[in-house]
C-alpha cells in the first residue's frame, strides 16, 4: 500500500549546467515525502519534538539512478513502509516522471532517537499506527 504519493515540479534551481537535475537532490526530495507520510498519518514533526522528545534521523540511505529528470518534470514520489522495528523504520520509495518513466527507487532506515540523538524507542501510538499500516500492506 503506498502511502503517499507525493509530487515534486522540478524547478531551474533543481538542475545542474545541463538542465538535468543534480542527483543529491533526491535525498531532499524523498525527506519531502516522508514528512508527507508523518503529516497524512496525523503527526507533527514539530509537536513530536517539542512535546515527546522524538526526532528521527536518517541511519542509511541506498539510492538507484535509473533515468535522469530535468528541468519542469514533475516528479510522483510513491512512499511506503517495508519494515517496522522497536527504534527503526525502513521507508521504500519509487520515484516516476509524469510519463510514468523511472526515474529513481530508494531505501531509507530511520531511527528514532531523543533530543540528545541517543536512540529511543518508537512512541507506541505511532508505532500502533505504523504496525498497522504493515498489516494492511501485507493482505
Amino acid at each position: 500500500m503506498t502511502l503517499s504519493n507525493y509530487k515534486r515540479k522540478i524547478y531551474y534551481h533543481d538542475t545542474d549546467c545541463g538542465g538535468v537535475v543534480y542527483y543529491g537532490n533526491y535525498l531532499k526530495y524523498i525527506e519531502e515525502a516522508r514528512t508527507d507520510v508523518f503529516e497524512q498519518l496525523g503527526f507533527s514533526l514539530k509537536e513530536l519534538a517539542g512535546k515527546e522528545d522524538t526526532l528521527f534521523v536518517a541511519a542509511r540511505q541506498e539510492i538507484d539512478y535509473k533515468s535522469p529528470a530535468y528541468y519542469g518534470d514533475v516528479l510522483d514520489i510513491k512512499t511506503w513502509i517495508e519494515e517496522v522495528g522497536r527504534v527503526k523504520v525502513w521507508f521504500v520509495h519509487k520515484i516516476k516522471d509524469q510519463n510514468g518513466k523511472e526515474i529513481a527507487s530508494a531505501k531509507t532506515l530511520i531511527v528514532f532517537v531523543d533530543s540528545k540523538i541517543k536512540k529511543k524507542r518508537i512512541p507506541e501510538h505511532i508505532s500502533k499506527q505504523l504496525h498497522g499500516i504493515l498489516i494492511e500492506q501485507d493482505a
